[in-house]
């Protein structure tokens, strides 16, 4: 049972192996505890339709890509949110979590549309590492005071580079640009968000795209980011 007057974290993973859900959010429970949180951690979306739960829920952290949820259990997470809960996540166990659901995207404000590929079609090999480039976040500098970028300058990766469908309800804090190349359809580069917060009733949301596996969120810059969102997003 959580300790009178300690915070409730709900950490909610599964969905896509290749994310790796169990251990990317491993590494982040210690940080949770740290802070003051009691952990729960779930392997499935079932808790989101516990509303006397759900009703004392701060925080959840959600790693679940490619997967279904049930009416019910998508109501109970956004009323969560509507009423005071915090909503964090990274790359698609956030952004690609449920693709049936509107109102899921809608409640995010984000889909994932794709990764492109480093190379033309004919030279792939069918593994990950195919959509792994070297690419530039950018943050955006109106937003450089926000505590969740501040004193975090313009940093490169080598991993997927989301193209994401997103809306203007959206806080961008951090873009993406996609380049065109000789070996991809589209004619002019497509500057996509890479990191932004949304407010949602009475809660906070927050997504990063940059986290495909461990070692993208071993990266210190992506690392901060995560951490900081995690705390901004919570109750």
């Amino acid at each position: 049972m959580p300790t009178p007057g300690n915070k409730r974290a709900l950490v909610v993973r599964g969905g896509w192996d290749g994310h790796q859900p169990v251990e990317a959010t491993d590494s982040f429970l210690p940080f949770l505890r740290e802070h003051g949180y009691d952990v729960r951690v779930e392997d499935t979306t079932a808790v989101y339709a516990d509303a006397d739960y759900m009703a004392g829920v701060d925080l959840v952290v959600q790693t679940n890509t490619m997967n279904k949820i049930d009416r019910d259990e998508l109501r109970g997470l956004i009323t969560a949110v509507e009423n005071g809960a915090g909503m964090a996540g990274w790359h698609g166990g956030i952004a690609d979590s449920y693709r049936e659901s509107s109102d899921y995207l809608q409640f995010i404000g984000g889909q994932f549309a794709t990764h492109p590929t480093r190379a033309p079609r004919e030279e792939l090999k069918g593994e990950a590492a195919d959509c792994f480039t070297h690419y530039t976040v950018n943050i955006v500098p109106d937003q450089a005071d926000h505590p969740i970028v501040q004193g975090i300058a313009d940093f490169d990766l080598h991993t997927e580079q989301y193209w994401v469908l997103s809306d203007e309800l959206n806080d961008v804090l951090a873009t993406t640009t996609i380049p065109v190349t000789p070996y991809h359809p589209w004619h002019r580069p497509v500057t996509c968000p890479a990191v932004w917060t949304r407010l949602w009733g009475e809660g906070r949301i927050f997504v990063c795209t940059p986290g495909h596996d461990t070692g993208v969120l071993a990266d210190a810059n992506v690392r901060t980011i995560i951490e900081r969102g995690i705390l901004w997003a919570s109750r």
